[in-house]
């Protein structure tokens, strides 16, 4: 513990220690599961503009989420830098960050599996044909490919970073108690 003595106050620092591996592992899966988040989403809602569909709520909200998950990232690698990274910050943005991906799961997962859903229309209309060839044919069923394995791809990604987020919140509080002291 750092003391300084300003005046009659007694400032106490205490100084934290972060596994550099896991910290280091944690920013790269959640940037690519920001990014991928954002990415997708925002070509569903290029898609939906571009045939003059309505853009369900899940798409923008998506692409909200992971521009705050990219944002507090960026933010994280600064504090790092300053060696001010504080446990309880980490857990209380994680903590915030969980709930929106908890909706977010929600949210993909009732366009995938409810009702007259994603996940049916694509095994219906995708899934059961496979086309080749050099025509428009081909062509329109490699899109159609591509943004079912999409959807699928944002789902599991929502899932990846919710799991990511928990392993956060625990790592902040083993380095709060002070479990991974490397001095």
């Amino acid at each position: 513990m750092a003391r300084t003595v300003v005046g009659s106050a007694v400032v106490v620092r205490e100084k934290y220690f972060w596994p550099d591996a896991q910290l280091n592992f944690w920013t790269i899966v959640m940037l690519a599961t920001a990014g991928t988040i954002v990415g997708v989403n925002a070509q569903f809602m290029v898609i939906q503009n571009q045939m003059r569909l309505g853009i369900p709520w899940i798409f923008p909200y998506s692409v909200a989420v992971g521009s705050i998950a990219i944002t507090f990232i960026i933010i994280m690698m600064i504090l790092i830098a300053q060696r001010r990274l504080l446990p309880g910050v980490m857990f209380l943005f994680s903590f915030i960050l969980l709930v929106l991906f908890i909706t977010g799961i929600v949210g993909t997962a009732l366009q995938l599996f409810a009702g007259p859903n994603v996940n049916n229309l694509c095994n219906m209309y995708v899934g059961s044909q496979r086309l080749v060839g050099p025509n428009g044919s081909t062509l329109a069923w490699l899109q159609q490919n591509s943004i079912c394995q999409q959807w699928q791809a944002a789902f599991a990604f929502w899932i990846i970073g919710t799991v990511f987020l928990v392993w956060m919140m625990f790592m902040a509080s083993q380095v709060n108690n002070n479990q991974y002291d490397y001095r």
